[in-house]
């Protein structure tokens, strides 16, 4: 099972290597985020510490969720879809490798993103950066847990670029809200102890909707 797990991630992780398409649109829409959130707030630049958590989730979710709209739609135009479906091997297999690959291109646009964060808000987070990483792996794995299953949903409907985001968001918000939270905590009132009720509901919503994906997976590529 790992190893058919692998071979998706791997094959996806070099295609995307390959082409860069998805990680390319991800940074630039995620940058003129911040660059747009950086000019409409400078007349608050001295506590614009504040903003900061919702600013980052809002490029992390807009970003993140273009490259879920590519990761079937590449694969669907070139006819490979059906291939897959036709591997020997249970349909959450390919749930699970898909998830993975689009877990670590939302990262790597993540630490780009924040890295740019840091020059644009002139931050300094040394101290806070194990927490905010720890804060942004939950958060991303909980994205992406349910963001994989919707996009095999909408990659079989015309408007995929439009409906996406229409079912995604109403379904992640809490994990959204619960990221944003934590890093508000982190950033601004440094009160690590009330990371716990935030970290926990993001692990529980991961673990849940990451279940249920990989039982329902095998259903929603069907024409």
């Amino acid at each position: 099972m790992l190893t058919k797990i692998w071979a998706i991630f791997r094959k996806d992780l070099l295609i995307e290597l390959r082409t860069k398409d998805s990680l390319n649109a991800m940074l630039f829409f995620g940058i003129v985020v911040l660059v747009i959130f950086s000019f409409a707030l400078e007349a608050v630049r001295d506590s614009i510490r504040m903003a900061v958590p919702g600013i980052l989730w809002v490029a992390f979710a807009f970003s993140g969720t273009l490259g879920l709209n590519r990761m079937f739609a590449a694969e669907k135009e070139n006819s490979c879809l059906q291939g897959l479906l036709m591997l020997p091997m249970d349909r959450g297999i390919l749930y699970l490798g898909k998830m993975l690959a689009a877990s670590v291109f939302m990262l790597f646009s993540e630490v780009i993103i924040f890295v740019f964060s840091l020059v644009f808000f002139n931050l300094t987070v040394w101290r806070e950066i194990p927490y905010l990483a720890l804060v942004f792996l939950l958060g991303t794995l909980g994205f992406t847990a349910v963001g994989t299953l919707l996009s095999a949903v909408a990659v079989n409907t015309r408007l995929r670029e439009v409906l996406l985001p229409l079912i995604l968001f109403p379904v992640i918000l809490p994990i959204l809200v619960m990221a944003v939270e934590a890093t508000n905590i982190i950033l601004n009132t440094m009160d690590y102890r009330a990371l716990k009720l935030p970290l926990t509901i993001m692990a529980v919503f991961t673990v849940i909707f990451a279940t249920l994906s990989y039982l329902l997976f095998e259903y929603v590529l069907e024409d």
